[in-house]
């Protein structure tokens, strides 16, 4: 796949590539993810899950809002190029919806292994949008991805259901989406990009809950977990901007693959699912094929 061009930083300056650094942000920003996630699961056991995405993501919005005006920053929330970053947002938005209410009715490591089709929808979509050429070791990189989401599913072992389509929907919003950022190289803030997500996905999360059967009750316990989950929600989209911001995409995308290790810890510690041999031989060629896909 063909190397991305330098990105801009957070003041819309142009900045060469820095994968090293990227992708220790990545491997952040997706461990920081996997806690959000394990506690959208947690939440979504007592409530519908389009309401857990509304008080998760309405937590951290109030919690950007806070830090962006104490400390001066508040103009900064606002993109410069808003129809570009609407856009963004609402690929964005669908990709949560449908992540969290898979988490809601998938084992974690399930939802994470069909998640995991995005690093290879992006070396796809490069190549239908971007024109981007992908090797013939690619395209096989490619196959083999897909064969490896068979394996881990297990086709005909148990029933797939729509948490099963909800977490591919998400990919593909989620490849979307990274595609548009490649292709229109934004000069926006950090903030701005976070702040337009969170500004789309609350009330389009909201209306959701409302359109799917309204609210359940929210303890104090709940709501306390929601905070945490907005704060993890926050600080995983600013590392996430700021490692796709340093790398190049092809290289960063693939260390998304680092959340089935945090899958199958969480699915393992707080849900006591086991990690089955055919869920690791999938993550396995998931992983090789990704790998593929860069060379």
């Amino acid at each position: 796949m063909s190397a991305d061009t330098p990105s801009a930083d957070a003041e819309g300056a142009v900045a060469p590539p820095s994968n090293n650094r990227a992708v220790l942000f990545v491997l952040s920003a997706f461990a920081v993810f996997s806690g959000t996630d394990v506690i959208v699961k947690l939440l979504a056991e007592e409530m519908p899950a389009p309401q857990v995405t509304f008080l998760v993501t309405a937590a951290a919005l109030l919690l950007l809002l806070a830090h962006a005006f104490s400390t001066g920053r508040g103009p900064r929330l606002v993109p410069r190029h808003p129809r570009t970053a609407l856009l963004r947002a609402l690929l964005l938005a669908g990709d949560t919806l449908l992540i969290h209410y898979a988490f809601a009715v998938l084992p974690l490591a399930e939802a994470y292994l069909l998640a995991f089709l995005t690093p290879i929808l992006v070396a796809v979509l490069g190549f239908v949008l971007l024109g981007e050429r992908l090797s013939a070791i690619g395209w096989a990189g490619v196959l083999i991805g897909f064969a490896g989401v068979a394996l881990a599913l297990k086709p005909g072992a148990a029933p797939l259901n729509l948490g099963h389509a909800a977490a591919v929907g998400s990919a593909v919003f989620f490849a979307l989406s990274i595609v548009l950022l490649r292709k229109t190289k934004l000069a926006e803030t950090d903030e701005a990009l976070v702040s337009s997500v969170l500004v789309v996905l609350a009330p389009v999360a909201l209306a959701v809950a409302a359109l799917s059967g309204g609210f359940a009750p929210a303890s104090l316990g709940d709501l306390a977990l929601a905070l945490a989950g907005g704060a993890m929600l926050l600080g995983g989209h600013a590392l996430l901007v700021r490692a796709f911001r340093m790398g190049e995409a092809s290289v960063v995308a693939p260390f998304q693959y680092s959340q089935i290790i945090w899958g199958c810890l969480f699915g393992l510690l707080v849900f006591s699912t086991p990690v089955e041999v055919h869920t690791l031989g999938g993550a396995a060629i998931i992983i090789l094929s990704g790998w593929l896909v860069l060379k």
